[in-house]
């Protein structure tokens, strides 16, 4: 089966009208959200070599590809994305569901199964953002670096990558062009996707402003200078706005794949995204010490106390690839998919 079995339609929900990618209408349901600048393109090519036990479905988020671009309220952390999705589940007539997260995606599905864990079946995921947001806190339990937030949220995008989204570039004459981003940054290079014009398209369907990427900012007297605001992408990704420290409190427990490329620059202990880590290798000016999110570490300490509660964790680190493992390394995550939508 090749992604021209795919299917696109709008769906009409009590929030907002949903932009999908399916194959068939029976089935296991096995939902795969995408991450932050993407869209359910970059799911494309995995939708097709499920069995046909099972129902692949990839959504839009609101404020990405065709989905209805409502604003998002930042102050509810991940929760406008989880209630969308909730709503395109009833819309379809889904109960219980497998839920595949990559990057923010993942947070998304670690949030929608903080809400609901009576409904979700697994959990995947794939180089996820940290449970206690991205950016702003330090150590493994999340520790915010200052109460503000300083250091997370709309201030800390690149202003040269937004614009080049909000023009369409597809050019590859910046480093911080979308192309040049998923050359170096979604994929571990020297790799170029197979699709990779199809994935810059998908890249600049991202609404661009303080209602959605990167949202708005406030002022802080804390290095960097800048604090979330409540508005858009970058905001409720923040850890003042999106935390999971009661994870492992949940009933059911139903099992976690964790899959993750080793060399991610995205989702890292020592992220090329983080200011904190930034600054302290000189990229960015001005820095006071403040210490570098450690990712990685803190999504294993989440998952660590989920397992000791009870639950399943499997972890799954892939040598040689980047952010985007499952285009990277897809029959490692392929297999590693299948053996926990069947466990």
């Amino acid at each position: 089966m090749t992604t021209s079995s795919i299917r696109t339609r709008r769906v009409p929900t009590k929030r907002l009208t949903v932009q999908i990618d399916e194959v068939r209408d029976e089935g296991e349901p096995v939902v795969f959200v995408h991450g932050n600048v993407s869209s359910s393109a970059f799911w494309r090519t995995t939708l097709p070599l499920l069995p046909e036990r099972y129902r692949p479905i990839a959504p839009d988020l609101r404020g990405f590809g065709g989905t209805e671009p409502l604003p998002i309220d930042a102050t509810r952390g991940l929760r406008d994305h989880v209630d969308d999705l909730a709503a395109l589940l009833a819309a379809l007539g889904i109960d219980r569901v497998h839920l595949v997260g990559w990057s923010m995606g993942g947070g998304v599905v670690l949030q929608y199964l903080r809400d609901h864990p009576a409904t979700v079946r697994s959990v995947t995921l794939v180089n996820p953002v940290s449970p206690y947001g991205f950016g702003g806190t330090h150590g493994p339990d999340g520790t915010l670096n200052s109460e503000d937030g300083a250091g997370s949220g709309g201030g800390t995008a690149n202003p040269e990558f937004v614009a080049r989204l909000a023009k369409g570039d597809r050019s590859e004459d910046s480093a911080l062009s979308p192309r040049s981003v998923l050359a170096t940054c979604y994929v571990k290079p020297p790799l170029r996707p197979e699709h990779e014009d199809e994935y810059v398209t998908s890249m600049l369907t991202t609404r661009t402003g303080d209602d959605h990427y990167p949202g708005d900012s406030v002022a802080s007297p804390a290095w960097p200078g800048v604090a979330p605001g409540t508005r858009g992408v970058l905001n409720c990704l923040s850890p003042l706005r999106f935390r999971l420290d009661d994870l492992h409190l949940i009933d059911p427990k139903p099992p976690v794949l964790w899959i993750r490329g080793e060399d991610d620059v995205i989702v890292s202990d020592t992220s090329m995204f983080d200011l904190a880590h930034l600054g302290s290798i000189g990229a960015v000016p001005g820095w006071d010490g403040t210490l570098a999110q450690p990712m990685v570490a803190q999504t294993r300490h989440v998952l660590d106390r989920y397992a000791a509660e009870g639950g399943t964790v499997r972890e799954v680190a892939v040598p040689g690839a980047g952010h985007a493992v499952h285009l990277e390394r897809p029959e490692v995550f392929g297999a590693a998919l299948l053996e926990v939508l069947s466990a």
